[in-house]
Order: C-alpha cells, then sequence, then structure tokens
C-alpha cells in the first residue's frame, strides 16, 4: 500500500518512520511512504505557500496552486483516496482504519498549516476530509501520522500475531479489560485470582465482564452501541 505525504515540514516524519513497527512494517515492503514538499511547486522567487484571506481575517491560509501540483504530481493507483485533514472531516475511529486498510491501494494526505487551506482544494481535489477529533492543532502532520499508523498496523505482515487484532479496543464496541503480568503481587496489589487459575472459559467470562464495565462506566457512547448492535436480531 502507498501513501503520500504533502507536507511543509517532511522532517517531521523522520523518526517515526524509522521506529518500532511502523519501521519494520516499511522496511519489509508491507507499505510505502512518500514525503512531497508543496514548497517545491511554488512559482515565485519567494516559494510562497500562504497568503491572506480574501473578506479579512486573522492568520494565513495554504494556497491552491502548490497543493494541486504536488498531488498531481504524484502516480495514482486505481484505488485512492485523497485527505484532507480539518475540523469538519469525518472523525478517526477503528472501522475507518479498517475500510482504509482493506480498500484502498493509495493514501494521499495533505497536511495543512496556519489557517487551513483554500476551499478549492478540499472542493475539487480531496475525496475525503477527516478529523482527529474536536480539538485543534498546529498542524496536520500529527492526524496523518497517526492514519499512518492506525492503517499499516492492520495490513498483513505487520503484527505478528493476527489474532490480538481482533481482540482490542473497539474492534466489538467495547473497551478492552484489563492485563497483568509477573509478578503476581506487586507493592500488596494483587492479579486477580481468576487470571492465574487455568480455567480459561472463566477467564474468558471475567474479561468480557471487565469489558463491558469498563464501556459502560468510562464509555457510555460505546456502551450504547455495543447495546443496540447486540441487541440487533440477526440479519
Amino acid at each position: 500500500m502507498r501513501f503520500d505525504i504533502v507536507t511543509l515540514f517532511p522532517e517531521f516524519f523522520t523518526s517515526p518512520l524509522n521506529t518500532s513497527l511502523l519501521g519494520k512494517a516499511l522496511a519489509n515492503g508491507i507499505a510505502e511512504v512518500h514525503l512531497t514538499n508543496p514548497r517545491d511547486f511554488t512559482t515565485d522567487k519567494h516559494h510562497r505557500v500562504d497568503d491572506e484571506v480574501y473578506g479579512g481575517g486573522v492568520g494565513m491560509l495554504m494556497k491552491p496552486e502548490p497543493i494541486f501540483a504536488a498531488v498531481e504530481s504524484l502516480p495514482c493507483l486505481p484505488r485512492r483516496q485523497i485527505v484532507l485533514f480539518t475540523p469538519q472531516g469525518r472523525p478517526m475511529d477503528q472501522p475507518l482504519f479498517h475500510e482504509l486498510a482493506n480498500h484502498y491501494d493509495q493514501l494521499v494526505m495533505i497536511c495543512g498549516h496556519y489557517e487551513g487551506v483554500d476551499e478549492r482544494v478540499a472542493e475539487h481535489l480531496v475525496t475525503q476530509e477527516l478529523s482527529l477529533g474536536d480539538f485543534v492543532l498546529t498542524c496536520g502532520e500529527i492526524p496523518a501520522l497517526t492514519l499512518l499508523n492506525g492503517v499499516i498496523r492492520l495490513r498483513p505482515g505487520t503484527v505478528g500475531k493476527v489474532e490480538s487484532l481482533k481482540k482490542e479496543s473497539f474492534e466489538t464496541e467495547l473497551l478492552d479489560y484489563p492485563q497483568y503480568t509477573r509478578p503476581a503481587e506487586f507493592r500488596g496489589w494483587q492479579v486477580p485470582s481468576v487470571l492465574r487459575s487455568g480455567n480459561h472459559a472463566l477467564i474468558e467470562q471475567w474479561r468480557q465482564e471487565q469489558q463491558i464495565q469498563r464501556t459502560r462506566d468510562r464509555r457510555p457512547d460505546l456502551y450504547q452501541k455495543w447495546l443496540q448492535k447486540s441487541e440487533a436480531p440477526d440479519p
């Protein structure tokens, strides 16, 4: 799978692309990442990528010409999405990561700066707008790295034990259950006895109960979604 990141700061990705599972996945050819700087596609002597906002307002806006030129310079694979990170976009979640990992060959990610990008980029170039959450960041590189990590880890070969992906938080609308390792007692705090019992049926039951309880207490919105799905009749 090919990822193209259109960014004014390619160096932002230097360490993450060479670290941990993400670095290994790229080294093993599971995915490839290409960084393109829109500043390289400016035509004026100052290489300007931003300008004042029509109608007045605070801050500067990224110009459309360098962004269009940068994206149009890229190869176009058959199944491609061009993503812009914006507060108006679809919130990122696990179903989105699965959708992108399973149904696309190429993701082009446009990282905004300043007050954002000219609206013509969103209207005539981008195929999907995405948001990391209901807050404001200084740059689009942070959500781009999030999307990159979330999608690549779902690609075959990235995670050693594929079964572990099916038991994670959000895969069934429930948060993950508590997990422990040695020692069995630490500063007087004990690992629950059921996890040391060797009774796998009881352990699975305990884990399921913990998932439900955690989700109900910490994320009532997810809990309601899980209730609706679990109570829905089979198709």
